[in-house]
């Protein structure tokens, strides 16, 4: 069976086995300091109530958007100083996508964890020039890429001298405008012993199907994260928003911050209950 990893190091805590799920959470964009200040402040206190491990999760910039018109952050510098203020106001591990290896070296004093964004994840320099820093390198699983191919992925950095990877399920293109989330790619990456987290909102995306932007189905998001927990997950990641509709990406997939905590209380219960009862190590 592989329903569960071994276990490991993470940022002093423990994940695999039958370790709770740790949270990758922000807004999908660096909009402005006071959003990333209000949604990392109530999202760390929410987990620190729940015993769940939170990376403050932001991009500073979107470059895949839909539209060349859609707004995509305020760029790297900015970013970065954005992260540190979080970071040390905090105390919290940080995430952000990387598109380019020029945005590695500028970044690698204050990121946390890389991420390597979909529609890159078979881009062997950008995944290599982040694991050659020794950080934690989280791969969006490309929504093209077969679960069984994600073994390149994990070669690929260790091979490039890191044991510090994990890859990220965002469901499959079905068709066009579409995503499935397949329950089965859970199992079939733990076979090559990585660890696994699941993006509840951008596996809610219908991409394109809103004009000039990517549509999305919001009201799923909390069934497809309680599919992945009763699988067994090392993580999950959700980005989360005051006001989603508001919101200058992902305004149709972002989770209501005033709901995080419900849901949150909810997927622990179910995680502590599958990984007890029903899960094999």
């Amino acid at each position: 069976m592989y329903d569960l990893i071994e276990e490991r190091e993470f940022f002093g805590k423990k994940i695999g086995g039958r370790n709770p799920f740790f949270l990758i959470s922000g807004p999908c964009v660096m909009e402005n300091k006071d959003l990333l200040d209000r949604v990392c402040g109530e999202m760390k206190a929410i987990c620190d109530e729940l015993g769940i491990v939170y990376i403050f999760k932001s991009s500073f910039d979107k470059a895949n958007r839909s539209s060349i018109n859609s707004y995509r952050g305020p760029g790297l510098e900015e970013g970065r100083k954005l992260l540190e203020f979080i970071k040390h106001k905090y105390n919290v591990p940080v995430l952000t996508d990387i598109h380019e290896t020029i945005q590695v070296e500028p970044l690698k004093d204050t990121v946390d964890i890389f991420q390597i964004p979909a529609f890159l994840s078979r881009q062997t320099d950008l995944i290599a020039k982040a694991a050659e820093t020794g950080k934690w390198v989280n791969v969006k699983k490309g929504q093209f890429m077969a679960p069984d191919d994600t073994r390149h992925i994990k070669t690929k950095i260790q091979e490039s001298g890191s044991e510090k990877y994990m890859v990220t399920e965002r469901g499959a293109s079905f068709g066009y405008g579409n995503l499935v989330f397949d329950l089965r790619g859970i199992p079939m990456m733990h076979k090559h012993g990585i660890p696994i987290v699941f993006d509840g909102t951008h596996s809610a995306q219908l991409p394109g199907a809103a004009g000039n932007i990517t549509g999305g189905l919001r009201e799923f998001i909390p069934h497809m994260m309680r599919g992945a927990v009763s699988v067994g997950v090392e993580g999950l990641f959700m980005e989360v928003h005051p006001d989603p509709e508001k919101a200058l990406s992902d305004a149709t997939t972002q989770f209501p911050l005033a709901k995080a905590k419900t849901l949150l209380t909810q997927l622990l219960e179910l995680d502590r209950l599958v990984k007890t009862k029903f899960l094999e190590a």
